[in-house]
């Protein structure tokens, strides 16, 4: 992917050749028209050269095209979408593997055989194991956990229950926070003993022994910080929604969010979290802070908890979206039509969001941990949302909770003056600089990119947490009341 334009050399140079036929030019008209010669378009229509913004705009407007009908990442053709699919095969190191010499994909390749190769290699990829477990599954998977979310409107019932149950059982009452007598009073009826140890192993929350009734936590967690609650009941929220302890991959992700789900629903009980919403919906006066306050609760929980509500009790539909400084999606949910920019399974994780809503405008603004509001006009309308950017943590990161613009009566700050108009996925919104500043720059600016560990993630070979299962064992055993 180029830096300088965020265009696809193969896809862009198969658009600029589909573009420059209809136009009924040759190479070397085009060339005469663009002040190039026609061996290096060839090579830009091949893949093998990356043109500059200047010269994407100048072969636009020769071809007569919008500079977005150039940039756009699809293949103008079934032909070209597996010619392109080809060459990145052979660019893998499965192809490389197989020590096989390279295909062309010229014109005496016909497109039966060009699709029966092709064909060959999805085979081989989804035979492949490191494929099976890559990036692609968990991309599949989390897709269907999104399915799952838009079809409930983001409301569990049978999670719900479990909650309502657990509260019940801990003793717990009234719109008031979720306190250690309550959850240490959970655990004696789920007939468990919370231990604090001081060799819990890094990548573990904490620890089921089930044959000695204990749940072991770290002994820097005190029970009174919001973190350790969350952990907690999280654990108890597999416990009682009978979680299968070694899942597959699609039944692993969904039990995380479960688990994640009634964690907010114990610590923001549905009764006491409607008779709030509902009278500040009558005042037209909702606001994330307020559940936050009220419940001793993180920002993104009790917006998440709102976003699980609105629909099924407010009417309200919206979305949430967590994101990190440069826009990147960290976990979200969408039920209100906002254009989310989503992977081929529907998931949003990992997508880059548009630098002119609200979730990177707040990153941009003189008072960036402030409450940041604004109404945002996109092909899919206009939505009002509002972000607020996490203090300590790592890595920082934004919430924002979004609704249409006929929902935004109902919430706190609607009277904000903050608008901005996207275009996304159009190219030219945020992705492609203006002209004048790709002229000044572009081609002579190196970025030296942070890797980041959420993408590397996706690219192991093991989707699931690196968990040590000897190292539990062993903890189990050195705390064991019976001596192991």
């Amino acid at each position: 992917m180029s830096e300088s334009t965020g265009l696809d050399p193969l896809v862009f140079g198969r658009r600029l050749r589909f573009h420059r036929k209809a136009a009924g030019l040759t190479l070397e008209d085009l060339g005469e028209r663009v002040g190039k010669p026609a061996p290096y378009l060839s090579l830009v229509e091949n893949g093998k050269k990356e043109p500059r913004l200047s010269l994407v705009m100048q072969l636009a407007a020769a071809v007569g095209v919008e500079p977005g009908k150039l940039l756009d990442h699809t293949p103008p053709t079934r032909r070209d979408a597996l010619e392109v699919e080809l060459l990145r095969f052979q660019e893998t190191s499965l192809f490389e593997s197989l020590d096989l010499p390279a295909v062309k994909p010229g014109a005496r390749l016909d497109n039966t055989t060009l699709s029966y190769i092709v064909g060959l290699q999805r085979a081989l990829r989804e035979r492949s194991s490191l494929d099976q477990a890559g990036s692609e599954e968990v991309r599949r998977a989390n897709g269907a956990v999104h399915a799952l979310l838009a079809e409930t409107k983001g409301y569990l019932p049978h999670v719900e229950q479990a909650a309502a149950e657990a509260l019940k059982a801990s003793g717990h009452e009234g719109p008031v926070p979720f306190s250690s007598r309550n959850l240490l009073d959970l655990a004696a009826h789920l007939g468990f003993e919370v231990v604090s140890i001081p060799d819990m192993p890094g990548f573990a929350r904490s620890v089921i022994d089930t044959k000695a009734g204990r749940v072991y936590i770290a002994q820097r967690n005190e029970l009174r910080t919001r973190q350790a609650r969350k952990a907690l009941i999280q654990t108890f929220g597999a416990f009682i929604l009978g979680h299968e302890p070694d899942p597959d991959l699609d039944t692993f992700l969904r039990q995380r969010m479960e688990a994640a789900y009634f964690a907010a629903a114990v610590l923001i009980p549905e009764e006491a979290a409607l008779e709030h919403l509902q009278q500040a919906r009558k005042d037209r006066d909702i606001d994330v802070e307020d559940l936050k306050e009220l419940f001793y609760v993180s920002y993104e929980m009790a917006a998440w908890r709102l976003a699980n509500l609105a629909h099924r009790h407010l009417g309200i539909a919206c979305h949430i979206v967590v994101s990190d400084e440069v826009g990147t999606v960290i976990k979200g949910m969408v039920n209100d039509g906002a254009p989310v920019p989503r992977d081929e399974h529907g998931g949003i994780e990992t997508q880059r969001l548009c630098r002119r809503w609200g979730s990177q405008v707040t990153f941009r603004s003189e008072d960036r941990f402030a409450t940041h509001r604004q109404y945002t006009d996109t092909p899919a309308g206009t939505f009002f949302c509002t972000t607020h950017i996490e203090e300590g943590r790592v890595p920082v990161h934004a919430v924002t909770l979004g609704v249409p613009f006929d929902q935004a009566q109902w919430f706190r700050g609607r009277e904000t003056t903050n608008r901005e108009t996207s275009t996304c996925p159009d190219p030219l919104c945020c992705r492609v600089p203006p002209p004048d500043l790709a002229g000044r720059h572009a081609g002579s600016v190196i970025v030296h990119a942070r890797s980041q560990q959420r993408i590397l993630g996706l690219m192991a070979p093991d989707p699931f947490p690196e968990m040590d299962l000897a190292e539990v064992y062993r903890v189990v055993d050195r705390h064991s009341p019976t001596g192991g």
